[in-house]
């Protein structure tokens, strides 16, 4: 079974150097791999994903030897675990608000004596069966495979101790967007607000033992939150590539044709 580099750093206090991956961008598991990224995250959550195409993505990040993170809004056993069957590396949850949400994702992604898992050992991540189980596949798969939840709303930074405390849970992700929203204050981390539910994230994820981090914008925001003890960050994405490399690719053009002040046409 393939090792998690995501595990490798953590073991060794790094940080896990992660971007996110909208599309199905077939050429970013190299290209991410080549520049010393050591995960993609996967976004199922808010972009289309079918399943032949995950598990295509899944195998080019096996390829490129990096991990691929799952974010996915499905909390069904079944769909979870084929999804680490399919050779992910980590699932990545939304919205968990609760110790017994956590409990029951642990369950669902497990194997005995931690979870629940449903065994099968015919997939990607046990390199379909070619050694059988014999050689450790389950005790292997519940430590090369994370489970990271993400703490986004008021409620679960109330009670993100007891989430921290779950046994088999690997790490907590705060997401910005959707606990600033719900927080009432700007996604903005010299927001007060903010920064006490960076605080709490932090503590819990410290008291317990396991990784903790976020999505950063710049150089300094992911100094900082290095220095505050994170090792899950997120910076990039194919859909930020885009974004900011097409206006320099029009840029330019309109330097060489003198077309600088051109007007985009709306339809």
């Amino acid at each position: 079974m393939r090792t998690s580099r995501i595990r490798a750093r953590l073991i060794n206090n790094q940080v896990v150097r992660i971007a996110c991956l909208y599309y199905p961008t077939m050429s970013m598991p190299a290209h991410a791999a080549h520049a010393h990224f050591d995960a993609l995250w996967l976004d199922a959550e808010h972009n289309a994903w079918e399943r032949r195409e995950i598990q295509r993505m899944v195998a080019l990040h096996h390829l490129a030897n990096i991990d691929c993170m799952v974010r996915t809004g499905s909390r069904n056993p079944t769909d979870l675990y084929r999804l680490l069957e399919d050779g992910a590396s980590a699932l990545l949850i939304p919205f968990v608000n609760s110790r017994q949400e956590a409990e029951a994702l642990v369950k669902a992604t497990k194997f005995p004596p931690v979870g629940q898992r449903g065994v099968d050992g015919a997939g990607l991540d046990n390199s379909f069966a070619l050694h059988g189980r014999d050689y450790g596949y389950f005790d292997i798969a519940n430590r090369e495979t994370l489970l990271i939840v993400q703490i986004e709303t008021p409620e679960a930074i109330e009670v993100v101790d007891e989430i921290a405390s779950v046994p088999g849970l690997d790490g907590i992700f705060i997401g910005p967007g959707d606990l600033a929203l719900r927080l009432e204050c700007p996604m903005d981390w010299a927001e007060p607000k903010m920064q006490k539910a960076q605080t709490r994230v932090a503590a819990a994820a410290a008291g317990h033992g396991i990784a903790w981090g976020r999505p950063a914008r710049s150089a300094a925001d992911i100094r900082s939150l290095a220095e505050a003890g994170a090792r899950l960050i997120a910076h990039g994405s194919d859909f930020g590539a885009v974004a900011m490399g097409i206006p320099l690719y029009a840029k330019c053009f309109n330097e060489a044709l003198g077309e600088a002040g051109r007007t985009h046409l709306i339809y």
